[in-house]
């Protein structure tokens, strides 16, 4: 429950002003269908962090117990710096072709955009860390759609009383406390 309850609250709070996010504001902006455009967000990210959930059950079993904590700790440093660098959106990201409708084009720019991003590195690395990557990718998930479904629905109205900078530090924070668990070992009582 801990890795489903954490993945969540990490992505939700990691999301608010990611790229993602603004492309979800720009396709609302755009198209104006919030259903198309919410399903697209939920099918992306479920194969893209479907796909990471994988990679990160791969490292557990790959690597070393030790290697993988040090690999894991300072990813998750990693990501506190990240997580503190706004993003912008790339307009063609949002230039699909219009022959895909309004899933499609949420699809594929979604997944496109996702690629790489800190919310499909950071499911790499909490399904690495929690060896439950099904609940981490649930978990992912849901954090997305936390985020991304108000922007869907309230635009720029929401992001403009939002403050940006105090989520991304709340962000940070919690993958710093994770990264320097990681490193410490805290857990290993527990069996992680």
């Amino acid at each position: 429950m801990e890795s489903l309850l954490v993945s969540t609250g990490v992505v939700a709070l990691a999301e608010i002003g990611d790229k993602t996010q603004l492309l979800a504001f720009i396709l609302a902006a755009r198209f104006k269908k919030p259903v198309p455009i919410i399903l697209g967000i939920l099918v992306a990210t479920l194969i893209n962090h479907g796909l990471a959930g994988a990679l990160g059950a791969w490292i557990t079993s790959a690597v070393t117990p030790e290697i993988l904590r040090w690999v894991l700790g300072l990813s998750f440093i990693g990501m506190a710096i990240w997580t503190m660098i706004p993003d912008k959106i790339e307009e063609e990201e949002t230039k699909v072709a219009q022959k895909f409708g309004v899933f499609g084009a949420t699809l594929i720019t979604f997944f496109l955009a996702e690629m790489g991003d800190k919310t499909q590195i950071a499911t790499v690395a909490m399904a690495a860390h929690y060896a439950a990557p099904l609940m981490v990718v649930i978990g992912t998930t849901l954090g997305m759609l936390i985020a991304d479904v108000p922007a869907v629905f309230l635009g720029d109205k929401l992001a403009n009383k939002i403050p940006m900078k105090l989520v991304h530090s709340i962000a940070a924070a919690i993958f710093a406390i994770l990264g320097i668990a990681t490193l410490f070992g805290a857990g290993a009582g527990f069996g992680f």
